[in-house]
């Protein structure tokens, strides 16, 4: 928190609070320890360029990075493979304190390192070019002195590629190169420090004054030459990559409650949306646990279509252009391209399968795979998604081509007669039943098309399926509905809950006190504190599923009990890490994070939930500008920079498990 006069009322209220990734920025504390070489996934912050995403832990070390693109396999993962992993290290040789956050407005991160000595500041960006994305992977390390000394040591130790490749680094008069199965990692330094280079690694160690400044930048590509960037431009990228995130943040409309952790949460959203196509990641990683005994690791590289049907509404109501046209034309592209899948890949091709990696795993916890079992799943919420991310788009000003009308009409179709049969449902069970949520994501994506249709947008038959809409909700309310729980229940047959039914309740399917019913058994049997289980039975097998609990908000709000959605809102925003990044689920015991992450749906739902309470507000800039000088998350920096200055621009569902 911040108490400098000159910073409008709207950042001083909001720029503290849990999930704004400004919290306790100014408080420095010993950093998480690690564990046969594994930290906690809480002790992560994320970093990307619109590719690749890098896990920047908070004692200095990157333990994942995919290079140059985030679904290939990485040469940096450390967070799989404490010893083959791979990672880039950059801390301080004695005991030190640390406090970090990001540059507000972007996702660029500063961490102070405090010993007794002095104080040193780190930069970590994956850095953009003059005209957006470079075409190479740049991760740019800047450490400044602030106070007094500093030293440190800093290692690059590519990785096995999870067990498919062997590393090996060639000395060039350009410098060292990192070489494995076709990725080429050029090493780049700026400043008095030194470097060696080993057949496997190359390290170094430096030592921080006042006003020092060192580099340590990495480029990369795959099966194409290596560029080699000039340190000193790196160094300039930083700033040039800080006032490009800004460009973007001015340009998000957002003036609800807990502004910072929604535009964190944008921010967070932006970093797995695939420029390069517009496909939309479901996480950053793979394979990290649901559960403490193993078997729930998934990779989600991919891009889900419910995904993509989530980011395309916030990205709309927020007034982002370029990523929510971005992300229709790559749903629809694929979509005609391919019958409809539950995911895909961020290419817009089918998936194949999955594969097992001979590696360790996160703290042990296998399996570590490469794929997904669900890619040929029946999944018949996902008409729903579809037909939903058209409305929206459309209802926003936007039209559709013929061609992309004619398929939307034949999904529309066959949606019709797609309801009655049993799937894999919204957690892409094994046990495939008529699932509640299931019918009414048909029944969503009926109304949809009914409604572009009577709009002129589709060629279809409204009448019919606003017909069989209303059969899905009469069955629903026959055959899902439990007299004893006084909820609806996951399928018929059971009287198992299942918190995904709250995404439904403003579909208006039943009577206001039944679905307010719902929520209060769905509280009642799946909650832990402010976070749920997914369904009836997760209790003793995996984490609370972070997006249920802020669906669980939405839900709160949407019946008109608002002042407890505010609370609970405020008491889930307690569950953020110290830089407003969410995982797929936590312990509802210990509060340790599980799953992947940065988790898009986690991420996606809590803005939704922001959305709800709020009023659905989606007007105004949130004008909230901090004219402290932008690399220090507490206090002024050492000395002016000699790049420039700006004013920051402030302000801020996790994949359903297969």
């Amino acid at each position: 928190m911040t108490d400098d006069p000159a910073l409008p009322d709207s950042l001083t209220a909001d720029e503290g609070i849990p999930g704004s990734g400004r919290r306790d920025a100014d408080d420095p504390r010993p950093p998480t320890p690690r564990t046969d070489g594994y930290v906690p996934l809480r002790a992560y912050a994320a970093i990307g360029d619109g590719r690749t995403v890098a896990l920047v832990a908070d004692d200095g070390r990157i333990d994942w990075f995919p290079v140059p693109v985030l679904d290939t396999q990485p040469a940096f993962a450390a967070v799989l493979d404490a010893v083959g992993g791979g990672f880039l290290e950059l801390t301080p040789t004695v005991p030190f304190e640390v406090a970090r956050a990001y540059v507000p407005g972007t996702n660029v991160l500063v961490t102070r390192f405090v010993t007794a000595t002095g104080e040193a500041r780190v930069t970590d960006a994956m850095t953009t070019g003059v005209a957006g994305r470079l075409p190479w992977c740049e991760l740019v390390r800047r450490v400044e002195g602030v106070t007094g000394s500093v030293p440190m040591a800093w290692r690059v130790v590519p990785g096995t590629m999870l067990g498919t490749a062997s590393p090996w680094v060639r000395r060039t008069r350009r410098g060292p190169v990192i070489t494995l199965d076709g990725v080429s990692v050029v090493v780049s330094t700026l400043g008095e420090m030194t470097t060696h280079v080993d057949d496997r690694e190359v390290a170094g160690v430096l030592t921080t004054a006042p006003g020092s400044r060192h580099v340590l930048g990495l480029a990369g590509t795959q099966d194409e030459p290596v560029y080699v960037p000039d340190p000193e431009e790196m160094d300039r990228g930083i700033e040039r990559t800080v006032e490009n995130w800004r460009t973007w943040t001015r340009e998000f409309h957002y003036g609800g409650p807990w502004a910072q952790a929604v535009q964190r949460s944008a921010l967070a959203l932006k970093l797995l949306i695939h420029s390069p196509t517009g496909a939309v990641a479901a996480a950053g990683t793979t394979a990290l646990p649901e559960s403490w005994d193993g078997g729930k690791n998934w990779d989600y590289r991919y891009a889900w279509v419910r995904d993509v049907a989530y980011v395309v509404d916030a990205l709309t109501r927020f007034g982002l252009r370029e990523e929510t046209h971005a992300a229709m034309a790559w749903t629809l592209r694929t979509v005609a391209k391919h019958p409809p899948s539950v995911f895909f890949t961020l290419d817009g091709e089918l998936a194949h399968g999955r594969a097992d990696r001979d590696v360790p795993g996160w703290r042990g916890i296998g399996p570590v795979v490469d794929g997904n079992r669900a890619s040929r799943q029946l999944q018949l919420g996902t008409y729903g998604d579809l037909m939903g991310v058209v409305r929206t788009y459309v209802d926003a000003g936007n039209l559709l081509d013929a061609e992309t009308a004619r398929v939307l009409t034949g999904v529309a179709d066959r949606a019709c007669d797609a309801w009655r049969k049993p799937d894999a449902g919204i957690w892409e069970l094994t046990d495939e039943h008529r699932y509640t949520s299931s019918a009414l994501g048909c029944r969503h994506a009926l109304l949809c098309a009914a409604h572009l249709a009577e709009e002129g947008h589709l060629p279809g038959d409204a009448v019919r399926w606003r017909s069989e809409a209303e059969a899905i909700a009469a069955w629903v309310r026959a055959e899902c509905w439990s007299d004893e729980k006084q909820a609806y229940v996951m399928h018929p047959g059971t009287d198992a809950l299942d918190a995904s039914v709250l995404l439904f309740v403003d579909q208006e399917f039943d009577t206001p006190a039944r679905l307010s019913s719902t929520l209060d058994a769905i509280r009642r049997e799946l909650g832990s504190g402010p976070l749920l289980w997914r369904y009836s039975g997760m209790q003793d097998e995996e984490g609370t599923f972070v997006a249920c609990a802020f669906w669980g908000v939405r839900a709160a709000a949407l019946l008109g009990r608002v002042d407890e959605a505010r609370a609970w809102m405020d008491d889930l925003l307690e569950q953020a890490n110290d830089v407003g990044i969410w995982s797929e689920m936590i312990d509802g015991r210990t509060g340790e994070f599980l799953g992947n992450l940065p988790q898009a749906l986690s991420h996606l739902a809590l803005v939704h939930a922001a959305l709800a309470v709020g009023g659905d507000t989606d007007a105004h800039v949130v004008d909230a500008q901090d004219e402290r000088a932008y690399p220090s998350p507490g206090d002024p920096p050492s000395r002016p920079h000699t790049h420039g200055q700006d004013r920051w621009s402030s302000a801020e569902p996790a994949r359903p498990a297969s």
